[in-house]
């Protein structure tokens, strides 16, 4: 009977995934299904590499490797903001396209080195921005969104673990227990950081309401004294036009759930709201947090 290695089985399970999620969610899928087709893509090339041991296949792989990181990065940027400058995040796997072409040249634990930093800071990144709020997100889907990308985070921290480990155990130990490490690493990471992904992107409404009317906001200024004014009354000026301004926005806020009841909204985000009540997301998330 034929013997398929585990990475390919894995792989294949991936872009199934991505084609199923794809045929059932085409409007909400297309940043989970180009990354679980990378994902997919990116397990052959390890299961190749270290199956037939060709050299192309291990040029393929820190390219691969270094661009996962950033996909997820940006798969969960998108919960944050409407738009995300991608450019300059695809500067690390440029520079470990480079060092890949560069091999022979450079250190033998260059691409390592990359690869580890790489996937260090978008782990941080994105456990730093677990803790604030996703504006494009469902407001009912906010609290399973922030753990997804905690848990994103996380497994970016391990695989940064996984890696250096492996790195250790192909320069000092000639590569004993590599199948056992990829094992433990690639076949946990990925389908963990996968499902991730796919919460916050189905949590993410497709289509952004450009053109909602809303009601502007008037800003509240008190009278201001021109000359010496004694420096505790202008911080309690400032403080009273602070209350009076948190309880403007409740008060819009209530007015447009009461009249509009649009909490029935089953797409409705910070972001949607704000545009509603023509104030900015910052501002309704302070006010709110002041009064509740």
């Amino acid at each position: 009977m034929l013997a398929i290695p585990l990475p390919f089985v894995a792989a294949l399970l991936l872009f199934m995934t991505g084609v199923l999620l794809r045929y059932r969610y085409p409007q909400n899928s297309h940043k989970p299904f180009w990354f679980t087709i990378l994902c997919a893509l990116m397990i052959t090339v390890v299961g190749l590499r270290w199956t037939v041991d060709i050299a192309l296949f291990r040029f393929l792989q820190p390219i691969l490797g270094a661009s996962m990181p950033v996909a997820a990065w940006l798969c969960f940027a998108g919960a944050h903001r409407s738009q995300s400058n991608t450019r300059l995040h695809w500067l690390g796997p440029i520079v470990v396209l480079v060092s890949s072409f560069l091999y022979q040249n450079i250190w033998a634990g260059t691409v390592d080195v990359l690869l580890i930093s790489l996937y260090l800071g978008y782990g941080s990144l994105l456990l730093k921005s677990s803790f604030s709020m996703p504006e494009q997100v469902r407001i009912t889907d906010v609290s399973k969104v922030l753990i997804a990308e905690r848990v994103a985070g996380g497994l970016l921290l391990f695989s940064a673990l996984v890696d250096g480990v492996l790195s250790y155990n192909i320069l000092v130990l000639n590569a004993q227990h590599t199948n056992l490490i990829l094992s433990i690493g690639y076949l946990v990471f990925i389908p963990v950081i996968v499902a991730a992904v796919i919460v916050v992107s189905l949590s993410t409404p497709s289509v952004i309401e450009h053109n909602q009317p809303h009601v502007q906001l008037p800003i509240s200024h008190g009278s201001s004294e021109e000359g010496d004014t004694p420096l505790t009354t202008f911080v309690s000026s400032l403080d009273e036009e602070k209350d009076e301004e948190n309880a403007h926005i409740i008060a819009k806020l209530d007015a447009l759930m009461r009249e509009r009841q649009v909490f029935k909204d089953p797409d409705l985000s910070l972001n949607r709201l704000a545009r509603k009540l023509g104030i900015p997301t910052r501002k309704i998330s302070s006010a709110v947090n002041q009064t509740y």
